[in-house]
């Protein structure tokens, strides 16, 4: 529902008088004894836990959730669109290393302190000072300073050109903060000053979160709502009871298949379930002498069946993924769909006989049982069904516990091994860099002169449609020479009460919401 403006009524003790302008009796308009129209407040329930309430400390999701709903960045990425637009100003590259953003006018905090290039330039130094470990700093490593030449003017000056630098000024990192009111070299986790479509008006640690409207935010995103009370469960049991008792009208994050089952079926509640930024794939360790030879990677690309996986695995409740990079993001393209077509054992048989490869080939594949869900055993049976069926693998599957499982997967215990990744933030590089770049986080011993090539080319082209040429070159190359296949997306689903509109585009890829769309 969607309320038109209230007429104000001006009241004397002898004689109600109407304001000039207001409707017809019969109209939606409060009159003299009505009451006062109730606020439109989105209750909200999760199981997710919050680790700080400031921008520059962890960057979990619980966390982005409330921060990106507090906080203005400089630019966003609204829903459907995958390149950045103004939120708090207008920004460009004047050259390779410099980027300037030119703050909107009047911008302020809910505190009534103005917001200026000052407060952009000290969010950002004190961010990269206070390097929080599991925080963003990392991300701006070709930040050399933020200089102010005038009161509305931010200038980005690097020390290497950096084509993500858009994407990541659209994330909660990019947050910016009221200087007066953050102490420059420690975090400030249960207060929040920010100039996005909310204010903090309550907070309870490991119990729930109040946000209500500030309606001198300037952006994209005004809250259609007057607030948001978002509470803090503690498991998936509480959760459903929450959303189908009434007492929430959005629920998100702890809800497994069975559950989400019955919710369908419940004729009270919409259940919208939309593909987010997870992936799932299996990475081969190059430390293996059967997963250095190329032919028995591709031969394994080759028989794979997403599509199987998802159905007996994750009851289609995943989309099946034919690169590292998912539909949605700029520069994607379907490389491994293009270069294997569809699984098929006569060409896999074809590969591995050219090359000289004995079958069946023995391989062992690594999973891990609790930190990638229920479904994770289940996918490894059916990658071993398959690669078995076609009677050129011979495969063995060896589970470890996390962390014991990333220790194994990095000395060299698996041939094959299962692993995810949600990225840290809404670009193609950030699925390509981390296998490609020696030393990143999943790099698996995979050395490529023409993907490396590749990646500091797209890291550096200023025009977007060549960069995003550059991206889909990358991904070709990746999936010509199979360092890692991909097997699906995730999609994150939110149960909502019939009534809540706009719960699609609240969404955003990296599994959090934004919550100013939201109406009752």
């Amino acid at each position: 529902m969607v309320f038109g403006s209230w007429c104000r009524v001006a009241v004397t003790a002898a004689l109600v008088v109407a304001l000039a302008g207001c409707g017809d009796p019969d109209d939606k308009a409060p009159h003299q004894g009505s009451e006062t129209p109730k606020a439109m407040t989105v209750r909200v329930a999760t199981t997710d836990a919050i680790a700080s309430l400031d921008p520059a400390g962890p960057y979990d999701v619980g966390s982005r959730t409330v921060q990106a709903n507090l906080y203005q960045t400089l630019l966003t990425i609204l829903p459907g669109k995958p390149t950045p637009v103004p939120d708090a100003a207008d920004c460009q590259f004047d050259s390779p290393t410099t980027y300037t953003c030119s703050l909107k006018e009047d911008l302020s905090f809910p505190n009534g302190h103005e917001l200026t290039s000052a407060d952009v330039k000290y969010s950002f130094e004190r961010m990269l000072r206070l390097k929080t470990p599991g925080g963003p700093a990392a991300w701006f490593s070709s930040l050399t300073s933020v200089s102010t030449p005038d009161e509305l003017t931010a200038v980005f000056n690097l020390k290497r050109p950096d084509a993500r630098l858009p994407y990541l000024l659209t994330t909660t990192a990019g947050s910016i903060v009221d200087q007066e009111f953050y102490p420059p070299n420690k975090l400030l986790d249960t207060k929040a000053m920010g100039s996005g479509p909310y204010q903090l008006a309550g907070y309870r640690p490991g119990q729930s979160v109040t946000l209500t409207q500030f309606d001198k935010y300037k952006g994209p995103r005004g809250a259609q709502n007057d607030g948001a009370e978002i509470t803090l469960l503690k498991d998936s049991t509480a959760l459903y009871q929450a959303i189908t008792t009434g007492k929430a009208d959005l629920a998100f994050h702890g809800f497994g298949p069975s559950m989400l089952d019955k919710l369908r079926k419940n004729d009270q509640l919409q259940v919208v379930a939309s593909d987010y930024a997870a992936v799932r794939f299996f990475q081969f360790q190059l430390k293996s002498p059967t997963a250095r030879k190329p032919a028995v990677r591709r031969a394994v690309a080759q028989l794979i069946d997403r599509p199987a996986i998802a159905k007996k695995a994750y009851a289609d409740q995943v989309t099946p993924l034919y690169s590292l990079v998912p539909p949605g993001f700029g520069g994607q393209v379907d490389a491994f769909k293009s270069e294997y077509k569809e699984p098929n054992k006569t060409a896999a048989a074809t590969i591995l006989r050219q090359a000289g490869v004995a079958v069946p080939v023995p391989l062992t594949v690594g999973w891990t049982p609790l930190q990638y869900g229920a479904g994770a055993r289940h996918e490894v049976l059916e990658l071993k069904r398959q690669l078995e069926a076609s009677g050129l693998f011979k495969v063995t599957l060896r589970s470890a516990e996390w962390p014991q499982y990333q220790q194994l997967t990095r000395a060299g215990a698996y041939d094959l091994y299962q692993d995810g990744r949600l990225p840290e933030y809404p670009d193609a590089d950030d699925y390509l860099a981390p296998f490609v770049r020696p030393g990143a986080v999943l790099n698996n011993g995979y050395r490529s002169a023409a993907a490396a090539a590749l990646l500091e080319q797209e890291t550096t082209e200023q025009n977007g449609i060549e960069r995003e040429k550059l991206l889909g070159q990358l991904q070709g190359v990746l999936a010509k020479e199979v360092p890692v296949i991909p097997t699906w997306q995730g999609r994150l689903t939110v149960v909502a009460g019939k009534d809540l509109e706009n719960v699609a585009p609240a969404v955003n890829p990296l599994s959090f919401l934004y919550l100013s769309g939201l109406r009752l």
